[in-house]
Protein backbone atom coordinates (compact mmCIF):
# COMPACT_ATOMS: atom_id res chain seq x y z
CA UNK A 1 0.00 0.00 0.00
CA UNK A 2 1.16 3.50 -0.79
CA UNK A 3 1.48 5.90 2.12
CA UNK A 4 -0.44 9.18 2.15
CA UNK A 5 -0.21 12.29 4.28
CA UNK A 6 -1.55 11.90 7.81
CA UNK A 7 -4.28 14.50 7.18
CA UNK A 8 -5.55 12.42 4.23
CA UNK A 9 -4.96 15.21 1.72
CA UNK A 10 -5.64 13.69 -1.71
CA UNK A 11 -2.41 12.72 -3.40
CA UNK A 12 -2.38 11.55 -7.02
CA UNK A 13 0.16 8.78 -7.56
CA UNK A 14 1.24 6.75 -10.57
CA UNK A 15 1.51 3.14 -9.47
CA UNK A 16 2.22 0.08 -11.59
CA UNK A 17 0.03 -2.95 -10.89
CA UNK A 18 1.84 -5.97 -9.59
CA UNK A 19 1.78 -9.18 -11.65
CA UNK A 20 0.51 -7.51 -14.84
CA UNK A 21 3.34 -5.81 -16.76
CA UNK A 22 1.13 -5.20 -19.80
CA UNK A 23 -1.45 -3.15 -17.94
CA UNK A 24 -1.09 0.65 -18.23
CA UNK A 25 -0.46 2.61 -15.07
CA UNK A 26 -3.41 4.34 -13.41
CA UNK A 27 -3.77 7.28 -11.06
CA UNK A 28 -4.15 5.84 -7.56
CA UNK A 29 -5.30 8.02 -4.68
CA UNK A 30 -6.87 7.92 -1.22
CA UNK A 31 -9.60 10.06 0.27
CA UNK A 32 -10.77 10.52 3.85
CA UNK A 33 -14.50 9.82 4.08
CA UNK A 34 -15.94 10.16 7.57
CA UNK A 35 -12.74 8.73 9.05
CA UNK A 36 -12.53 5.90 6.53
CA UNK A 37 -9.55 5.86 4.19
CA UNK A 38 -10.93 4.98 0.75
CA UNK A 39 -8.69 3.86 -2.08
CA UNK A 40 -9.67 4.58 -5.66
CA UNK A 41 -8.24 4.65 -9.15
CA UNK A 42 -9.02 7.56 -11.47
CA UNK A 43 -8.73 8.24 -15.19
CA UNK A 44 -10.13 10.60 -17.78
CA UNK A 45 -12.01 13.88 -17.68
CA UNK A 46 -15.71 14.59 -18.07
CA UNK A 47 -18.94 13.21 -16.63
CA UNK A 48 -18.10 11.24 -13.44
CA UNK A 49 -18.83 7.54 -13.29
CA UNK A 50 -18.19 5.32 -10.27
CA UNK A 51 -17.20 1.66 -10.78
CA UNK A 52 -17.80 -0.75 -7.88
CA UNK A 53 -16.39 -4.31 -7.95
CA UNK A 54 -17.70 -7.43 -6.31
CA UNK A 55 -16.99 -9.92 -3.55
CA UNK A 56 -13.43 -11.26 -3.17
CA UNK A 57 -12.26 -8.76 -5.78
CA UNK A 58 -11.00 -5.17 -5.84
CA UNK A 59 -11.06 -2.18 -8.21
CA UNK A 60 -8.71 -4.33 -10.35
CA UNK A 61 -11.73 -6.28 -11.62
CA UNK A 62 -12.72 -3.11 -13.52
CA UNK A 63 -9.29 -2.58 -15.11
CA UNK A 64 -10.42 -3.24 -18.69
CA UNK A 65 -13.34 -0.82 -18.43
CA UNK A 66 -11.47 2.20 -17.08
CA UNK A 67 -9.51 3.47 -20.07
CA UNK A 68 -12.22 2.84 -22.72
CA UNK A 69 -14.72 4.77 -20.59
CA UNK A 70 -12.17 7.54 -20.03
CA UNK A 71 -11.53 7.73 -23.78
CA UNK A 72 -15.25 8.32 -24.36
CA UNK A 73 -15.42 11.41 -22.19
CA UNK A 74 -15.93 10.12 -18.66
CA UNK A 75 -14.07 10.83 -15.44
CA UNK A 76 -13.80 7.26 -14.17
CA UNK A 77 -13.49 6.47 -10.46
CA UNK A 78 -12.97 2.77 -9.64
CA UNK A 79 -13.18 2.40 -5.87
CA UNK A 80 -12.53 -0.26 -3.26
CA UNK A 81 -15.46 -0.53 -0.84
CA UNK A 82 -14.79 -0.66 2.90
CA UNK A 83 -13.21 -4.02 3.71
CA UNK A 84 -12.02 -4.34 0.13
CA UNK A 85 -8.57 -3.97 -1.44
CA UNK A 86 -6.63 -0.99 -0.11
CA UNK A 87 -9.57 0.78 1.51
CA UNK A 88 -9.66 0.45 5.31
CA UNK A 89 -10.98 -2.82 6.75
CA UNK A 90 -13.13 -1.82 9.76
CA UNK A 91 -15.09 -4.41 11.74
CA UNK A 92 -18.53 -2.88 11.10
CA UNK A 93 -20.50 -0.85 8.59
CA UNK A 94 -21.11 -3.49 5.90
CA UNK A 95 -24.84 -2.98 5.39
CA UNK A 96 -25.55 -1.38 2.03
CA UNK A 97 -26.91 1.76 3.66
CA UNK A 98 -23.49 2.49 5.14
CA UNK A 99 -21.62 1.32 2.04
CA UNK A 100 -23.77 3.60 -0.12
CA UNK A 101 -23.13 6.47 2.27
CA UNK A 102 -19.37 5.83 2.02
CA UNK A 103 -19.40 5.94 -1.77
CA UNK A 104 -21.68 8.95 -2.11
CA UNK A 105 -19.44 10.78 0.37
CA UNK A 106 -16.40 9.78 -1.71
CA UNK A 107 -17.93 11.27 -4.85
CA UNK A 108 -18.91 14.42 -2.96
CA UNK A 109 -15.39 14.59 -1.50
CA UNK A 110 -14.03 14.52 -5.05
CA UNK A 111 -16.34 17.36 -6.02
CA UNK A 112 -19.10 15.43 -7.82
CA UNK A 113 -22.69 16.06 -6.77
CA UNK A 114 -24.11 14.10 -9.71
CA UNK A 115 -22.67 10.97 -11.25
CA UNK A 116 -23.46 7.52 -12.67
CA UNK A 117 -22.73 4.16 -11.01
CA UNK A 118 -21.74 0.77 -12.41
CA UNK A 119 -21.82 -2.03 -9.84
CA UNK A 120 -20.98 -5.74 -10.11
CA UNK A 121 -21.98 -8.35 -7.50
CA UNK A 122 -21.57 -6.66 -4.07
CA UNK A 123 -20.99 -3.49 -6.06
CA UNK A 124 -24.43 -4.13 -7.57
CA UNK A 125 -25.95 -4.23 -4.07
CA UNK A 126 -24.29 -0.91 -3.26
CA UNK A 127 -25.20 0.61 -6.63
CA UNK A 128 -28.86 -0.14 -6.01
CA UNK A 129 -28.68 1.35 -2.52
CA UNK A 130 -26.99 4.49 -3.87
CA UNK A 131 -29.64 4.94 -6.55
CA UNK A 132 -32.43 4.49 -4.00
CA UNK A 133 -30.89 6.52 -1.17
CA UNK A 134 -29.38 9.33 -3.28
CA UNK A 135 -31.69 9.69 -6.31
CA UNK A 136 -30.72 13.33 -6.83
CA UNK A 137 -27.07 12.34 -7.11
CA UNK A 138 -27.22 9.16 -9.22
CA UNK A 139 -28.00 9.97 -12.84
CA UNK A 140 -27.81 6.44 -14.27
CA UNK A 141 -27.04 3.07 -12.72
CA UNK A 142 -25.82 -0.24 -14.13
CA UNK A 143 -26.45 -3.33 -11.98
CA UNK A 144 -24.49 -6.35 -13.14
CA UNK A 145 -24.46 -10.09 -12.38
CA UNK A 146 -25.83 -10.71 -8.94
CA UNK A 147 -28.84 -11.13 -6.71
CA UNK A 148 -29.66 -8.23 -4.42
CA UNK A 149 -30.51 -9.34 -0.85
CA UNK A 150 -34.15 -8.71 -0.06
CA UNK A 151 -35.10 -8.37 -3.75
CA UNK A 152 -34.34 -11.89 -5.02
CA UNK A 153 -37.49 -14.03 -5.34
CA UNK A 154 -37.68 -16.67 -4.04
CA UNK A 155 -35.42 -15.50 -1.26
CA UNK A 156 -31.83 -16.61 -1.76
CA UNK A 157 -31.37 -16.49 2.01
CA UNK A 158 -33.82 -19.38 2.42
CA UNK A 159 -34.38 -21.27 -0.80
CA UNK A 160 -33.79 -21.04 -4.53
CA UNK A 161 -34.27 -23.42 -7.45
CA UNK A 162 -31.28 -25.65 -8.02
CA UNK A 163 -30.11 -23.78 -11.13
CA UNK A 164 -29.85 -20.50 -9.24
CA UNK A 165 -28.77 -21.92 -5.88
CA UNK A 166 -25.47 -22.85 -7.54
CA UNK A 167 -24.72 -19.13 -7.41
CA UNK A 168 -26.24 -18.27 -4.02
CA UNK A 169 -25.28 -21.08 -1.60
CA UNK A 170 -22.66 -18.77 -0.09
CA UNK A 171 -25.40 -16.41 1.12
CA UNK A 172 -25.92 -18.77 4.06
CA UNK A 173 -22.37 -20.10 4.54
CA UNK A 174 -20.78 -16.66 4.66
CA UNK A 175 -23.11 -15.45 7.39
CA UNK A 176 -22.01 -18.07 9.90
CA UNK A 177 -20.02 -16.51 12.76
CA UNK A 178 -16.31 -17.43 12.62
CA UNK A 179 -16.87 -20.67 10.67
CA UNK A 180 -15.64 -19.43 7.27
CA UNK A 181 -12.53 -17.94 8.85
CA UNK A 182 -11.85 -21.21 10.72
CA UNK A 183 -12.26 -23.37 7.62
CA UNK A 184 -10.51 -21.08 5.15
CA UNK A 185 -7.42 -19.96 7.07
CA UNK A 186 -4.43 -21.00 4.96
CA UNK A 187 -6.80 -22.25 2.23
CA UNK A 188 -7.77 -18.89 0.76
CA UNK A 189 -6.30 -19.64 -2.65
CA UNK A 190 -8.02 -23.02 -2.97
CA UNK A 191 -11.35 -21.50 -1.95
CA UNK A 192 -11.09 -18.58 -4.35
CA UNK A 193 -9.89 -20.78 -7.20
CA UNK A 194 -12.91 -23.05 -6.63
CA UNK A 195 -15.31 -20.10 -6.79
CA UNK A 196 -13.71 -18.36 -9.76
CA UNK A 197 -13.56 -21.55 -11.81
CA UNK A 198 -17.15 -22.62 -11.11
CA UNK A 199 -18.78 -19.22 -11.44
CA UNK A 200 -16.99 -18.17 -14.62
CA UNK A 201 -17.01 -19.12 -18.29
CA UNK A 202 -13.52 -17.66 -18.84
CA UNK A 203 -11.56 -18.30 -15.61
CA UNK A 204 -8.31 -17.57 -17.47
CA UNK A 205 -9.31 -13.87 -17.53
CA UNK A 206 -9.74 -13.56 -13.77
CA UNK A 207 -6.84 -12.16 -11.74
CA UNK A 208 -6.88 -14.93 -9.13
CA UNK A 209 -3.39 -14.30 -7.77
CA UNK A 210 -4.08 -10.59 -7.38
CA UNK A 211 -7.09 -11.29 -5.16
CA UNK A 212 -5.43 -14.13 -3.24
CA UNK A 213 -2.57 -11.80 -2.35
CA UNK A 214 -5.08 -9.25 -1.03
CA UNK A 215 -7.43 -11.44 1.00
CA UNK A 216 -4.95 -13.98 2.36
CA UNK A 217 -3.72 -11.13 4.56
CA UNK A 218 -4.83 -11.27 8.22
CA UNK A 219 -8.47 -10.23 8.47
CA UNK A 220 -9.08 -10.50 4.74
CA UNK A 221 -11.58 -13.35 4.86
CA UNK A 222 -13.48 -11.76 7.76
CA UNK A 223 -13.99 -8.47 5.95
CA UNK A 224 -15.43 -10.26 2.93
CA UNK A 225 -17.82 -12.30 5.07
CA UNK A 226 -18.99 -9.13 6.80
CA UNK A 227 -20.94 -8.07 3.71
CA UNK A 228 -23.09 -11.17 4.21
CA UNK A 229 -23.29 -10.92 7.99
CA UNK A 230 -24.90 -7.51 7.47
CA UNK A 231 -27.79 -9.13 5.56
CA UNK A 232 -30.46 -8.52 8.25
CA UNK A 233 -29.88 -4.76 8.03
CA UNK A 234 -29.44 -4.76 4.24
CA UNK A 235 -32.58 -6.82 3.64
CA UNK A 236 -34.68 -4.58 5.88
CA UNK A 237 -33.31 -1.54 4.05
CA UNK A 238 -34.05 -3.02 0.63
CA UNK A 239 -37.62 -3.90 1.54
CA UNK A 240 -38.16 -0.23 2.31
CA UNK A 241 -36.24 0.93 -0.77
CA UNK A 242 -38.33 -1.25 -3.06
CA UNK A 243 -41.49 0.62 -2.04
CA UNK A 244 -40.35 3.53 -4.24
CA UNK A 245 -39.27 2.44 -7.74
CA UNK A 246 -36.10 3.94 -9.16
CA UNK A 247 -36.88 6.78 -11.56
CA UNK A 248 -33.47 7.13 -13.26
CA UNK A 249 -32.42 4.93 -16.21
CA UNK A 250 -31.27 1.48 -15.03
CA UNK A 251 -29.36 -1.16 -16.99
CA UNK A 252 -29.37 -4.76 -15.73
CA UNK A 253 -26.79 -7.21 -17.09
CA UNK A 254 -26.39 -10.95 -16.54
CA UNK A 255 -24.16 -13.60 -18.09
CA UNK A 256 -25.62 -16.55 -19.96
CA UNK A 257 -23.42 -18.80 -17.78
CA UNK A 258 -24.16 -16.67 -14.73
CA UNK A 259 -27.47 -15.40 -13.39
CA UNK A 260 -28.84 -14.97 -16.93
CA UNK A 261 -31.96 -12.76 -16.89
CA UNK A 262 -32.20 -12.52 -13.10
CA UNK A 263 -31.38 -8.76 -13.06
CA UNK A 264 -34.34 -8.07 -15.37
CA UNK A 265 -36.71 -10.28 -13.35
CA UNK A 266 -35.51 -8.83 -10.05
CA UNK A 267 -35.56 -5.17 -11.09
CA UNK A 268 -38.58 -4.93 -13.40
CA UNK A 269 -41.07 -4.15 -10.64
CA UNK A 270 -38.88 -1.61 -8.82
CA UNK A 271 -37.70 0.52 -11.75
CA UNK A 272 -39.48 2.88 -14.12
CA UNK A 273 -36.89 2.95 -16.90
CA UNK A 274 -35.17 -0.44 -17.17
CA UNK A 275 -33.06 -1.86 -19.96
CA UNK A 276 -31.50 -5.28 -19.72
CA UNK A 277 -29.33 -7.73 -21.61
CA UNK A 278 -27.76 -11.16 -21.27
CA UNK A 279 -24.05 -11.36 -22.10
CA UNK A 280 -23.05 -14.34 -24.26
CA UNK A 281 -20.30 -16.80 -23.30
CA UNK A 282 -19.99 -15.03 -19.97
CA UNK A 283 -20.14 -16.23 -16.39
CA UNK A 284 -20.51 -14.30 -13.16
CA UNK A 285 -17.39 -12.13 -13.39
CA UNK A 286 -18.53 -10.08 -16.37
CA UNK A 287 -16.17 -7.07 -16.08
CA UNK A 288 -13.17 -9.41 -16.25
CA UNK A 289 -14.52 -12.21 -18.41
CA UNK A 290 -16.17 -10.10 -21.08
CA UNK A 291 -15.24 -6.42 -20.81
CA UNK A 292 -15.77 -5.98 -24.56
CA UNK A 293 -19.42 -7.04 -24.32
CA UNK A 294 -19.96 -5.06 -21.15
CA UNK A 295 -18.68 -1.93 -22.89
CA UNK A 296 -20.96 -2.58 -25.88
CA UNK A 297 -23.89 -2.12 -23.49
CA UNK A 298 -22.36 0.46 -21.14
CA UNK A 299 -21.37 3.04 -23.71
CA UNK A 300 -24.72 3.60 -25.45
CA UNK A 301 -26.46 3.54 -22.05
CA UNK A 302 -24.10 5.99 -20.37
CA UNK A 303 -23.21 8.37 -23.18
CA UNK A 304 -26.56 10.22 -23.06
CA UNK A 305 -25.44 11.42 -19.63
CA UNK A 306 -22.68 13.41 -21.37
CA UNK A 307 -25.20 15.59 -23.19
Amino acid sequence: MVDIDSDFTLKELIVGIKNDPFLPTFNHAYAAVDGLRVHYVAAGEGMPILLLPGWLQTWYACRDLILPLAEHGFRVIAADLRGMGHTDWPSSGYDTGQLAKDMNALMNRLGYSRYSVVGHDVGMWVGYAMAADYPDAVERVVLMEGGIPGLVRPSAEVFMPQAESAYFWQFMFNQQPDLPEFLLQGRERAFMKYLFERWSFRPDRIALEQYVETYAAPGGVRTQMNYYRAFPATIAQNIERAKKPLAMPVLGLGGDHGVRDLPERMLSSITKNLKSAVLLDCGHFAPEESPEQVLEHLLPFLIPALK
